[in-house]
């Protein structure tokens, strides 16, 4: 009787182990998207580049106005002339939109590129989950198999 308690505990053992083991394996692993959370993913993902857009659209005129203030209160300080601080003020206000405009180009490019790397992790990590999960069964399949 000894020897049959003995061999139900050393079954129960492996059964557990081997669930141990694959809980282990499964926490390490990260949670494969269905469709539905994917296809909400990019939705979400496409909003909020949107809204960034958005934002970014108003970084050359702000800029532009800044620049322009600052430039009219310090020539209204100094005292010059109108037709002076006019001319300056266009010089003034054209130049910082154009640094604006390459300021949200640089944004967008970096945006871009960012884009492009999360788009290619995602791909690398689906890869690889496909090529872990194909083993993984087939381990399963042995265990329940030989049980």
């Amino acid at each position: 009787m000894d020897n049959e308690a003995g061999n139900i505990n050393e079954k129960g053992a492996g059964i557990n182990g081997t669930n141990e083991e694959n809980a282990i394996d499964n926490e390490n692993q990260p949670e494969v998207e269905t469709p539905s959370e994917r296809k909400a993913r990019e939705e979400r993902e496409a909003r909020e580049r949107e809204f960034r857009a958005k934002k970014r659209k108003l970084i050359p005129p702000f800029i532009m106005l800044l620049a322009g203030a600052i430039t009219s209160i310090t020539m209204r300080i100094l005292h010059y002339d109108t037709k002076t601080m006019l001319i300056i003020l266009l010089c003034v206000l054209l130049g910082f939109y154009i640094a604006g405009c390459v300021i949200k180009g640089m944004l967008d490019r970096f945006e871009k590129q960012i884009e492009e790397a999360d788009m290619e992790e995602g791909e690398v990590i689906e890869k690889e989950l496909a090529e872990e999960d194909k083993p993984t069964r087939r381990n399963s399949e042995a265990i329940v198999k030989d049980e």
